[in-house]
């Protein structure tokens, strides 16, 4: 397995291979892990207890003098940002001084996107071959596996395909080179055309694809027509790792709402100004609803809890471990779910990670989301109060739905179905993965046409002769 986060890491992007690991040896796998090994973004030391007994996690080494100090200033940044000023009347100097910094992160990001290719962790693809050749020489391997992003480790599957003739499986997370990244974005034209042509090389020589959704690997047909053959192609959804659990309503005087994750380039703004209209317009209801957001403290977010006066009922705290994440949910009555705004190319093919492990908590979920992948597994499972995330009206309405429904002692009717949550569980994606590092067909095959390019793409596979 080559995942570049993997624990103590605690990111979203640990928890896919995490997750198959674990369940693998029911499909009569083991697996071993080569992973990235000397900075986290999110260290999370309880993640580690979840890693199997006996598991072989060879930790790479790697990276470079600046990326390093990047690192260093990032965390301390991090450490600062609870205790930073977000008062509008602050002096126009410490303001001036923002906008500069902010120029200044844009040209970084820039240089950064053309020097580092195809991605921020190319430094590791040479030691992570190097030391997957060597475990493969001691202990044979069957298959090899990689997850991306970041897109250095599909290299690193392919260089360790070529050395030992082992067939290797690539894992798509995000769609790379159809719905970019903001690194990815700031690439110049060549850059991104080179990125495709290593994509296609990829594609083509790969025992086995899996991607998300349907929708999602209709993009990629279309894009690469030609380097992938639809046995080849097995849809695995994004999941969570052991049993949904059972609805609990929390005994507590307030009805507590919970979000938890990053919120940078999610749309939150019209949920809290449906919230806003919700109080105004009964005001009685202020003292009895909470509203938490876990994961990230923004900066931008606390401005707009004070313009629309909210801060005695929003709180905002930083990430948490996994553990306690898990511990919130059971004490929140309701978890909310937000997605990134419509503006974002691609939008329609993204569903966050969060989406999964609320369907594993068992509770109310209010999903404030585009039209997309997020809004369909959410009507997938039974989820009723879904609201278009640029309606503030069918927020505020989904909002009061809910509310009302705890007021009455009845929040347990809007609890997504636990047997159709079944079907995001590690168990039955591990399955379908076996399938993929057997070699084999999927047991659902996808159909070429079955589903159309989403609305943010269509012009642009229309311009280029793809759809």
């Amino acid at each position: 397995m080559i995942a570049y986060w993997f624990p103590p890491e605690g990111n979203a992007a640990a928890y896919r291979p995490l997750r198959f690991l674990r369940n693998l040896p029911a499909s009569g796998w083991t697996g071993r892990v080569i992973t990235g090994g000397n900075q986290f973004e999110r260290y999370d030391a309880e993640l580690l207890d979840r890693v199997p007994t006996g598991t072989e996690v060879i930790r790479v080494p790697h990276g470079d003098i600046w990326q390093s100090i990047q690192h260093r200033r990032s965390q301390r940044l991090q450490d600062n940002k609870s205790g930073t000023t977000t008062d509008a009347a602050r002096p126009e100097r410490h303001r001036w001084r923002e906008r500069i910094l902010s120029d200044a992160r844009l040209l970084v990001g820039r240089a950064e996107s053309w020097w580092y290719q195809p991605d921020m962790q190319a430094s590791w693809i040479k030691p992570a071959v190097e030391a997957a050749v060597s475990t493969c020489t001691r202990t044979p391997a069957d298959v090899v596996w990689a997850t991306g992003p970041p897109w250095s480790a599909f290299m690193v599957a392919r260089r360790v395909s070529q050395r030992t003739g082992i067939p290797y499986v690539l894992d798509f997370r995000t769609s790379w080179t159809i719905v970019p990244s903001s690194f990815e974005a700031n690439r110049p034209a060549w850059a991104q055309q080179r990125d495709c042509r290593l994509l296609r090389e990829l594609l083509k020589h790969a025992q086995a694809v899996t991607f998300f959704y349907r929708a999602e690997a209709e993009c990629f047909w279309r894009m690469y027509r030609g380097a992938l053959d639809v046995s080849r192609i097995h849809v695995i959804p994004n999941g969570f790792d052991g049993e949904v659990e059972p609805f609990v309503p929390p005994h507590a005087a307030k009805f507590a709402l919970l979000y938890t994750g990053t919120l940078s380039d999610y749309g939150y703004d019209q949920f809290l100004e449906a919230l806003a209209e919700f109080i105004r317009l009964d005001p009685s209801r202020a003292p009895r609803l909470s509203v938490e957001f876990v994961g990230e403290v923004n900066a931008m977010l606390v401005r707009r809890l004070k313009d629309l006066r909210l801060t005695a009922i929003v709180s905002v705290r930083p990430p948490v471990p996994h553990v306690e994440i898990e511990q919130l949910q059971r004490d929140a009555h309701a978890l909310l779910m937000l997605e990134r705004k419509s503006s974002h190319k691609g939008y329609e093919l993204l569903a966050g990670a969060k989406l999964f492990g609320y369907l594993k908590a068992g509770k109310p979920i209010l999903g404030v989301v585009p039209h997309g992948e997020a809004e369909r597994v959410l009507r997938d499972v039974g989820v009723s109060t879904i609201a278009d995330a640029s309606s503030v009206e069918a927020i505020r309405q989904a909002l009061e739905t809910m509310f009302n429904r705890w007021c009455r002692g009845e929040l347990a009717d809007l609890v997504p179905d636990p047997s159709a949550c079944e079907r995001y569980s590690g168990r039955t994606q591990t399955v379908a993965l076996a399938r993929a590092l057997e070699g084999v067909p999927p047991a659902e095959p996808f159909v070429p046409g079955a589903v159309d390019v989403v609305p943010s793409l269509k012009t642009e596979f229309v311009a280029a002769g793809w759809a």
